[in-house]
């Protein structure tokens, strides 16, 4: 899915576009007991609930395409019968109306999600009623054939608010406040099936983690049954062993310089792309060349990207460069430059010493003008 896909199943989460037929909980405590079930037609709880709902949703297709949202494929043996795809499919064929389904599907989340204290399980069934476009973008709300049928699941962790005073309108004094169970923004959570190209794509799923350093791998392997994408972390960590390993003694500061130059302008030309900037193997190697490495180099090329990422990961241009500043580090001294002004930054060699040199224009310390 991309930014534009993502955006337009957002706006189906509020009163006027609503296409929630049904809502699934199960609220689970620390010791991984199921403490209370609801089940119900969305439509049929109170208003001021739909809307705290509505936000939850919102939030599980909320974050960065490639950091907190993942596209990830089913790998074939998950569309068997007992594969997660197998189940989540009957699921949402079953519109969340089997119990036997959705037990089914609680259970193996207790038992692979780790969490450690409360969490809330929720699963809703929606039918988007996908509307036509005109050749110049615009919806044709009276013309549609295709219905977008799909599950989403949130898992939202239940803390203890916070211990406090507030004001008791009934009894006109400030006293101690009465510590509620609260559900939080969720943790993680899918839609299935994706909506890719406006379309429905049944071998796919759409993940989402709040914390993009923590994708909960095993979650993903054992529920999933996918392959976990490298968190940003880890592809800007790959990507530098990458350069590292590939250049050698050669890693010079003008070629690394030139690569994440490179890297910036590629984003910047395809900001306004509803598609995050991918980099396959292919396409890192291109790169590479494009700023001036000798073949000699890149003879051992695939080698080395495979043993910093694997033969078929990929990276999102934007978790290996910074796009908002470029930094420079010493065992003593950060310097953070805009991206377009890099040029500002020269090497010289001075009494001997290779130097970094910056001219001292409007040059303030701590907040003082210095000339």
């Amino acid at each position: 899915m991309n930014k534009k896909e993502v955006s337009e199943i957002k706006k189906q989460f509020s009163p006027d576009n609503c296409c929630i037929t049904r809502i699934c909980g199960c609220y689970v405590d620390g010791e991984k007991n199921k403490k209370t079930k609801i089940k119900e037609a969305f439509l049929s709880l109170p208003e001021e609930e739909t809307f705290k709902y509505f936000e939850i949703f919102k939030k599980t297709l909320s974050g960065t395409i490639g950091k907190n949202l993942l596209n990830m494929e089913f790998p074939l043996e998950q569309e068997k019968e007992g594969g997660a795809q197998y189940l989540l499919r009957k699921l949402k064929e079953s519109k969340l109306k089997d119990e036997a389904l959705v037990e089914s599907f609680y259970n193996k989340i207790i038992e692979n999600y780790e969490y450690g204290e409360n969490y809330y399980i929720i699963l809703i069934h929606a039918v988007y009623d996908i509307p036509k476009k005109s050749s110049d973008g615009q919806k044709m709300f009276d013309a549609s054939d295709e219905i977008y049928e799909h599950i989403l699941c949130s898992i939202c962790p239940v803390k203890l608010s916070k211990a406090g005073l507030c004001y008791n309108g009934t009894t006109n004094n400030i006293e101690d406040c009465v510590r509620d169970w609260l559900v939080s923004v969720p943790d993680l959570g899918f839609l299935f099936p994706v909506f890719n190209d406006r379309s429905t794509d049944l071998h796919s799923i759409f993940y989402y983690t709040k914390n993009p350093e923590n994708t909960h791998s095993d979650f993903v392997s054992e529920f999933l049954g996918c392959a976990a994408p490298l968190t940003a972390k880890k592809q800007r960590d790959s990507f530098t062993v990458l350069v590292e390993e590939t250049l050698g003694e050669d890693c010079a500061y003008d070629t690394v310089l030139a690569i994440h130059e490179h890297l910036n302008e590629i984003i910047e030309a395809q900001k306004d792309e509803s598609e995050p900037v991918v980099f396959t193997k292919s396409e890192v190697k291109r790169l590479f060349e494009d700023c001036g490495i000798e073949e000699e180099k890149l003879e051992s090329f695939d080698e080395q990207y495979e043993l910093a990422t694997g033969e078929k990961s990929a990276f999102v241009a934007s978790n290996i460069t910074n796009t908002r500043k470029f930094e420079i580090k010493t065992p003593d001294v950060v310097i953070n430059v805009s991206p377009d002004r890099v040029d500002l930054v020269k090497t010289k060699i001075i009494d001997g010493r290779k130097c970094l040199v910056i001219p001292m224009e409007e040059t303030e310390i701590n907040g003082i003008q210095v000339r």
